[in-house]
């Protein structure tokens, strides 16, 4: 499939980040063609693959970037060579509904930045119950999570510095300095995320964990102690 015609600005950049994603990588983008043929330009930015991520993706992607590995890099690494006025920020086991690209040029024509509600993929009951409790925290909070595909004018990202380039916890930085420009609009939209690692990990003892991260988050222990408690649990 031909890229977005270089000689036009798209409207909206989908950026997708990656790490060792060979298994997945070709069909979650395949899903994403659509959405190129509505005028949005895909960027994959991967984090430094062993695998064959790359070579896979580079013909499905209107630029595929190589970078260090770390989410927040990688974000912000894309989001500096993305044309679009408009981002939106997508982890590789997430997928998105067929009509973001509209939702998100609405959204944002009204609001700084947003997210999507999330829908979580797998066999365990709970998984549908912990999605709801997501989506109403996020509510709640103004707060976002990576699984959420946030979404934000290029012009905000550009204000508040990009996402804290921290080994945790970035996406609930990065909301806490775009709430400082306005409350996010939060869509009932879901995109959905692969519930494998809930499931692989124990649901309960992946709420568990995420939970005591975030209150100590919170409590200000920094966020690469964090990662490294988080590396040696898992």
């Amino acid at each position: 499939m031909p890229p977005v015609d270089q000689r036009s600005t798209p409207r909206l950049s989908i950026i997708l980040i990656m790490l060792d994603e060979a298994a997945s990588i070709r069909a979650r983008l395949e899903a994403l063609q659509p959405l190129r043929d509505q005028g949005a330009e895909l960027i994959v930015v991967d984090g430094g693959s062993e695998d064959d991520s790359a070579h896979m993706a580079e013909p499905l992607a209107d630029q595929l970037l190589v970078t260090s590995a770390g989410r927040a890099h990688q974000l912000n690494q894309g989001a500096a060579q993305a044309r679009a006025g408009l981002l939106m920020f997508l982890h590789a086991d997430t997928t998105l509904p067929g009509n973001a690209p509209q939702l998100v040029e609405q959204a944002l024509s009204r609001h700084h930045w947003g997210r999507f509600d999330v829908h979580i993929e797998g066999h365990s009951p709970w998984l549908a119950v912990i999605a709801r409790m997501i989506n109403l925290r996020s509510r709640l909070s103004g707060i976002a999570t990576g699984d959420q595909a946030m979404f934000m004018r290029h012009d905000c990202w550009k204000q508040v510095g990009g996402f804290p380039e921290q080994p945790l916890m970035e996406d609930i930085e990065m909301s806490r300095r775009l709430k400082r420009l306005s409350a996010p609009i939060c869509l009932k939209a879901r995109v959905t995320t692969d519930g494998r690692r809930w499931e692989h990990e124990g649901v309960f003892a992946t709420i568990w964990l995420m939970w005591r991260l975030r209150w100590r988050y919170w409590r200000g222990i920094s966020p690469a102690q964090l990662a490294r408690e988080y590396r040696n649990v898992r």
